[in-house]
């Protein structure tokens, strides 16, 4: 058996105290008057047997310490290095400098002392590494390094001191500048119509915020055009500002006024250079607008953090944008032999409506186009139904065969989503070169990041609202859509606005009036959202499960059949008409995940609530899909969600009522 030097010393004292014991008690035996003179014998001969034991690992540790043994020429070595340096044996301390004696024990004599006493935590294993081990000690940080090897326990211990080498960094970490650019949103729309005193007095108390915000802190605040503000900060002041979730925003938000006001925050931080970061602050000032505004973006090594996003889009009258996208997309459509158009997994009347109304460009053009779809995977089957019993079946095809006539001057034209991991088909997607997107959703992580031409406007209603603007300036205006084209397009902007109920504006109307102008008929409209007796038992049966939480219906269902899948967000959007439901979630279970579909009224923000399960969408339209999820795990993510927003309400609550 192996034994430590420590070990060995403690084991022959504890021996000879064993023997003593072990003849007082035969002596005792032999006469109980012995006793009193033996116990006092005993106790002076164990107090001896200690103090003898401390002298002599004293001695030992001056025979050993000592730079006169000429037989520890190793340990010399070391005994002279200016960085505190211990020898270990099997995690006993044998060996250690002066410097070590100083600055690690205080000036105490620690020989032949567990490692583990004097540096309690210390890893021998993460000393070995290159890296070594960040050891605190006496308010000292060392980086602590040990020797390595294989079959032996000694180890020699080297501490190198990065107490002001660490006070440096973080120093030097808590002062890089990062850049915010603050934009109002909607600037031309909200000043339009306001008198010069009025626009005056809304950017003085805009700038009185943003100067007190900044004002904070040591950074700076300039403003480079009218709707547009740069400040320059430092890291340890924007570490603040996440915390606090840029109060700012209400701050903006609670401004009286004529108009009601909002600002969205780009933030570019962590960058090598000032460029990065205001290439970083455009970056997340563009994923802040595209979001819809009201709201600060802040680009992470893994992504992109959102803070706020609580009012809605900002509705933009101007038709400028639509003029000019519908003239690059001419000429895009123009030069390709042939488009691909697609729209996201299991496609509402909103998505393939939109794909129909590009369709009816691509045609009106004579350039071959075709509907990439799978139809065992759609929510719209009767508008499908339809076209294909006028006689336009052809139209759509399967992503699979879509493949095989996709060339390198295909274009693909993406509807109704921007992100990556929602298309209705990646390989199509990844054999296109050309590609243009038309979307009215928030603007979230993974969105296509290679598209020629990106028509993203979350203040839409619907994509069927922005396709019907193009087809309106697509040649001059001479390209016009079918009777059964604008049915197509009109039940998407009422699938997504409810009937007209919720999310619409001036835009929604007249887009809804150009198509109704078209030929399209309001009757046979409706007839698209009819559904089956089964459907509607399927609805009834979910809306029977719903159970009320924290204001929200929430609904769980085992699998669905596949025709069954449009009762989902029936019974989603007939939960909202029950009184105190400010939102409607509906989980079914599908595979190994779990489908969410959630809507609301405008009270409730879903899309934040179902980002934190990793899905997306509007304020009052959003969805969701958990993987290798169990049902009752889904209801659990959902119901921690919908607790950590309500909690989230409450504290913006309170900050209004405070600084009222």
């Amino acid at each position: 058996m192996k034994l430590r030097p420590r070990f060995t010393l403690e084991l022959c004292t504890i021996g000879l105290a064993i023997l003593c014991v072990v003849l007082t008690v035969l002596l005792a035996l032999l006469d109980v008057r012995v006793l009193w003179f033996l116990i006092p014998i005993v106790l002076v001969m164990m107090g001896g047997f200690w103090l003898f034991g401390r002298h002599l690992r004293q001695f030992i540790a001056g025979r050993v310490l000592s730079a006169g043994n000429p037989q520890k020429s190793d340990m010399l070595a070391s005994q002279n290095l200016a960085l505190p340096a211990a020898l270990l044996h099997d995690g006993t301390l044998l060996w250690y400098n002066k410097p070590f004696e100083q600055v690690i024990l205080g000036g105490q004599a620690y020989f032949l002392a567990p490692v583990e006493q004097i540096l309690p935590g210390l890893d021998l294993a993460q000393c070995a590494s290159p890296e070594g081990q960040v050891f605190t000690q006496a308010g000292r940080q060392y980086a602590v390094f040990c020797s390595e090897s294989e079959g032996s326990s000694t180890h020699i211990l080297y501490l190198v001191d990065e107490t002001d080498l660490r006070l440096t960094a973080a120093e030097y970490t808590a002062s890089r500048p990062c850049c915010l650019i603050f934009e109002i949103d909607g600037y031309n729309e909200l000043f339009a119509e306001l008198k010069d005193s009025q626009r005056a007095a809304q950017i003085e108390a805009i700038n009185t915020v943003l100067e007190g915000y900044i004002g904070n802190t040591t950074g700076f605040l300039r403003r480079i055009s009218n709707a547009r503000y740069l400040a320059v900060v430092e890291e340890r002041h924007l570490q603040q500002m996440l915390a606090e979730k840029f109060d700012v925003l209400d701050q903006v938000r609670n401004l009286e006024g004529p108009v009601a006001m909002t600002l969205s925050i780009g933030v570019g931080h962590g960058g090598k250079t000032m460029r990065q970061c205001e290439e970083m602050a455009q970056q997340s000032l563009d994923m802040a607008l595209g979001r819809g505004g009201d709201q600060a973006a802040v680009k992470t090594p893994d992504g992109f953090a959102f803070y706020g996003g609580v009012s809605r889009s900002v509705e933009k009258r101007s038709r400028v944008k639509s003029r000019i996208v519908a003239t690059a997309l001419t000429d895009m459509i123009r030069q390709a032999d042939s488009v691909v158009i697609m729209g996201h997994r299991m496609s509402d009347l909103d998505s393939v409506g939109a794909a129909i109304g590009v369709l009816s460009i691509c045609k009106g053009m004579n350039v071959p186009a075709v509907i990439a779809i799978r139809r065992d995977a759609t929510l719209s089957q009767s508008l499908i139904h339809r076209f294909e019993q006028a006689g336009f079946g052809e139209d759509f095809i399967a992503p699979q065969q879509a493949l095989e006539y996709i060339t390198s001057k295909t274009l693909l034209v993406v509807v109704d989503t921007h992100i990556k991991g929602l298309l209705e088909s990646a390989e199509v997607y990844e054999k296109c070169r050309q590609v243009a997107v038309i979307d009215h959703h928030r603007k979230a992580v993974g969105h296509i990041d290679n598209a020629v031409l990106f028509l993203h406007e979350p203040y839409a209603s619907s994509t069927c609202e922005l396709v019907s603007e193009l087809i309106q300036y697509v040649n001059g205006g001479q390209i016009r859509p079918t009777a059964l084209e604008a049915e197509a397009l009109l039940a998407g902007i009422m699938l997504d606005t409810r009937n007209f109920s919720i999310h619409t504006g001036v835009r929604t109307f007249e887009a809804a009036a150009y198509l109704r102008r078209m030929g399209a008929m309001t009757e046979q409209v409706k007839l698209l959202f009819n559904s089956s007796l089964e459907e509607y038992a399927a609805k009834s049966n979910l809306v029977e499960r719903a159970q009320l939480y924290l204001g929200c219906a929430l609904s769980f269902s085992q699998p669905l059949p596949d025709d069954m899948a449009v009762a989902v967000p029936q019974a989603a959007n007939d939960l909202l008409t029950i009184d105190g439901v400010g939102a409607s979630f509906v989980c079914v279970k599908k595979g190994n995940g779990v489908n969410i579909s959630a809507r609301s009224m405008g009270a409730v923000n879903v899309q934040v609530i179902l980002e934190q399960l990793g899905g997306g969408g509007h304020l009052t339209m959003a969805g969701a899909q958990l993987r290798d999820t169990t049902l009752e795990e889904a209801e659990h993510k959902l119901r921690q969600a919908i607790r950590q927003y309500r909690e989230e309400q409450y504290r913006t609550a309170k900050q209004e009522r405070q600084t009222m």
